[in-house]
């Protein structure tokens, strides 16, 4: 008779924060699973937005920054990215929840009649579905840990449900369950003292919950003191070592190799009775931790997008996955990036030739909606004639193509239909499957999204990056280009390297290297993909080229 294999018994660490958002409850999440993974352990992670929004696809960038894609299409937040980066893994939709998906799950249940009848409520239902969600995802990965992040700030009104989840599996499994705090610790500039008591107040406010902190990771401008530590330690009732200094840092790569430094790792599993499977290696992370922070030679790029004003301020969250692909192939290559976020907006042919020939490369990323298109349109073509590296994704390839069509096939009034549907060059157009639910004002969740294959054109820059004919990326996007105007396109010298496998899609768009030496679009998103220890290829192609041309410039400077 078969002996009954005993089920794995799975940790769960809970990431929350306290004081205030946006201070890096993503990264201390995945740098957690970060230096367990380096511990030999399998970690998966998740993230729990409180959002009444089912997916983060309907959310505008600039009131929450980007949307990230998962291999299966789901459309997440922005740390969904920071953990498939860290962790080196790909995640699906079973590792996103937001509170919109934990109702409409538990009322489709409730039409079922899977309650049987009960009396279905706010707590315990909701709660015991979220954790059921957690489960779920620990199976399918297999995980000795998973590290659930819990988005907003503790004493909030629209996470406490999710808190109350931790409160349920603690109960349940006692010793398989930690939660660790992030919260910020603030320097006031006319006190000139750090000031403990607001991490004090947020420890209370989640003490009212039935939850109790194990760990504070305290970020702040500078490394903790040890006084801090032991007030911080003394009236949140934790071990002065639980109490985690967390300072302002110039690369967040830095920051697994932090906690480690920390003994964060064997503090983790102690108080989650582990023992280690092998000893911490995180030589890896080091040598890029290195690299981040050392002195190189800078190159400017330019990333020309519409998302970045969110009223006086800048929001470059919008497109961070972009810039943490461009800083880790900068990396790579030995240079530092300096991003120029330019707003295209006000990116008008005067600007153009005022400020544009301090750029050594230029990006633009994807986006949707009319607002800026013509500041493209002007900074694509003076990428195309002065030869300086262009890298453009989704709608920064569609985009190169309008300005193709327009400039180069003398076609005036080219233009993608999302824009002009009347234009009578339609380049680029709206997927027939889509139209029928456009028509219907059905928006959510209606695009090409997730991972889709492509061949590769032999003796092309793509090919060449690639170092492969067949390659996988990520999609969200509804348009494409119209393949009425492919052989057009083709006959003027724009070579379409990747195509889907039945030819009917153009995914990536290029010239020829001895006319441009990059000037390349996707209409996938190749920044969902590349990850700190293992840079995307066209990105990294990308700022070799604005490495060349940097230096060509100093040449003709000379």
């Amino acid at each position: 008779m078969p002996t009954k294999q005993k089920s794995k018994n799975t940790k769960y660490i809970f990431v929350v924060g306290g004081v205030m958002s946006g201070v890096g409850k993503g990264v201390t999440a995945s740098s957690i699973g970060t230096i367990l993974q380096a511990r030999g352990f399998t970690v998966t992670a998740m993230k729990v937005d409180p959002y009444i929004n089912v997916d983060a696809g309907t959310m505008n960038p600039t009131e929450h920054g980007e949307v990230f894609v998962l291999e299966d299409g789901r459309e997440t937040d922005q740390d969904m990215g920071n953990y498939e980066r860290f962790l080196n893994t790909t995640l699906d939709g079973m590792n996103y929840m937001t509170t919109g998906h934990v109702y409409q799950e538990v009322i489709e249940k409730e039409r079922n009649l899977e309650y049987k009848g009960k009396c279905v409520q706010v707590v315990p239902h909701i709660p015991l579905e979220v954790i059921r969600r957690i489960k779920r995802a620990a199976k399918k990965a297999d995980a000795d840990v998973v590290v659930v992040e819990i988005g907003g700030t503790v004493g909030e009104y629209e996470n406490i449900l999710f808190i109350e989840a931790i409160r349920m599996l603690k109960l349940m499994q006692p010793k398989d369950v930690t939660t660790v705090m992030v919260s910020y610790v603030p320097i006031p500039k006319k006190v000139g003292e750090m000031k403990t008591k607001p991490t004090q107040h947020a420890v209370r406010t989640l003490n009212s919950t039935g939850v109790h902190p194990d760990f504070i990771v305290a970020r702040s401008d500078y490394a903790l003191d040890l006084k801090r530590k032991e007030k911080i330690a003394l009236f949140c009732n934790i071990s002065k070592d639980h109490v985690i200094s967390a300072p302002d840092i110039e690369s967040i790569y830095e920051v697994p190799v932090n906690f480690e430094n920390a003994h964060l790792s064997d503090f983790l599993l102690a108080q989650l009775s582990l023992k280690p499977k092998k000893p911490s290696d995180l030589s890896a992370w080091k040598a890029l931790a290195k690299r981040a922070v050392q002195s190189h030679a800078e190159v400017n790029i330019a990333v020309v997008g519409k998302y970045f004003d969110t009223g006086d301020f800048m929001l470059s969250d919008a497109y961070i996955s972009v810039l943490e692909a461009i800083k880790c192939s900068a990396y790579k290559v030995g240079v530092k990036p300096i991003i120029h976020w330019v707003s295209s907006k006000q990116f008008t042919e005067k600007v153009l030739k005022k400020d544009v020939v301090k750029f050594d490369g230029i990006l633009v990323p994807g986006g949707f909606g009319e607002t800026g298109i013509e500041g493209k349109i002007h900074v694509i073509e003076y990428a195309r004639k002065n030869k300086v590296p262009y890298f453009g994704l989704c709608y920064g390839m569609q985009l190169m193509v309008v300005e193709y069509a327009r400039h180069v096939l003398k076609l005036a009034d080219a233009h993608t239909v999302e824009i002009n549907p009347n234009t009578t060059n339609p380049v680029i157009d709206i997927m027939p499957e889509q139209k029928k639910l456009m028509e219907a004002g059905n928006y959510g969740g209606t695009m090409r999204l997730g991972a889709y294959p492509a061949l590769l054109k032999n003796g092309t820059l793509a090919r060449k990056l690639y170092g492969k004919p067949e390659i996988q990326e990520r999609h969200r996007h509804r348009y494409e280009v119209n393949p009425e105007y492919i052989a057009q396109l083709e006959a003027h010298g724009l070579v379409f390297s990747g195509k889907s496998p039945d030819g009917v899609l153009m995914e990536i768009a290029e010239l020829p290297v001895a006319e441009h030496p990059f000037f390349l679009g996707t209409q996938f998103h190749p920044e969902f993909t590349a990850r700190p220890l293992f840079p995307h290829p066209l990105f990294t192609g990308f700022v070799q080229e604005v490495k060349k041309f940097k230096e060509g410039r100093k040449t003709k400077k000379r």
